[in-house]
């Protein structure tokens, strides 16, 4: 039970550090809830999910601080979001176990091997500070809201998860992408949980002893985000995403 308590706590540091530093590394904690804490997989992914409120808050406001948040850019995404994590959740709520466990793998490789194809921009005159929000990149934003936001309400694993891939794909610079990243998850994972509340998934106590370690996790990462080339951070965490995805796609099978 202890040795259990410790790897958890461990787990929620260390996807608290990669929120922070790539914007990405919540989905840690699903396979680590259920391994360590003995919840099924819906429980699990509830409560990481209504874990990311709190996280995304500290991020957003360790960011901002810094002055790495185009909110004008944020706005169009958690549109999207707001509406994609309600209906996600409720997917989730009425998905088998084993399937649901296999969605979220399946999902999770995706988003890791995508991450790890896409290079990440050097040229300072490219990133998205520099350009105009036009109509056409709304609708764009709008649409990546809307795939990360049921993403996130469907697996659990966060909105950024899938919200880093596709803006690296569109040419956004990494660091306001993990700024718009700490926004989102607010967003994404207030709805997301909205709908796990009612369907009684989250468990509160979980929550109440993970949340410490992933906070402190997030003040470390911001720190690395703003100090180090995030380009190996983001390798290390693709590559934790596949691994766990492949961990989680096996498990289903068997």
């Amino acid at each position: 039970m202890v040795l259990g308590l410790f790897l958890l706590a461990a787990t929620a540091l260390l996807a608290g550090t990669f929120i922070g530093a790539v914007g990405v590394g919540g989905v840690l904690l699903i396979p680590a809830l259920s391994a360590f804490a003995g919840l099924d997989i819906h429980q699990a992914s509830a409560s990481a999910l209504f874990t990311f409120i709190f996280t995304g808050a500290l991020g957003t406001y360790l960011f901002q601080r810094r002055g790495s948040i185009a909110w004008r850019m944020s706005l169009p995404v958690c549109l999207g979001i707001l509406v994609a994590s309600y209906l996600g959740a409720e997917v989730n709520a009425i998905t088998g176990d084993r399937l649901l466990i296999g969605l979220i793998g399946v999902l999770v490789i995706a988003a890791g091997a995508w991450a790890l194809t896409v290079r990440i921009a050097t040229d300072p005159g490219s990133g998205s500070f520099s350009q105009k929000l036009t109509p056409k990149k709304i609708v764009v934003l709008i649409m990546v809201g809307l795939i990360a936001g049921f993403g996130s309400g469907l697996s659990g694993a966060g909105g950024p998860l899938f919200f880093v891939p596709l803006m690296l794909v569109l040419k956004f610079s990494p660091l306001l992408i993990i700024g718009i990243a700490q926004v989102i998850q607010i967003i994404g994972s207030s709805s997301g949980s909205a709908a796990n509340i009612l369907n009684h998934a989250v468990e509160f106590k979980i929550v109440a002893f993970i949340l410490p370690f992933e906070l402190i996790g997030i003040w470390i990462g911001v720190i690395i985000a703003h100090r180090v080339r995030v380009e190996r951070l983001k390798k290390v965490a693709a590559w934790l995403c596949i691994l766990v995805g492949v961990y989680m796609t096996i498990n289903s099978l068997v």
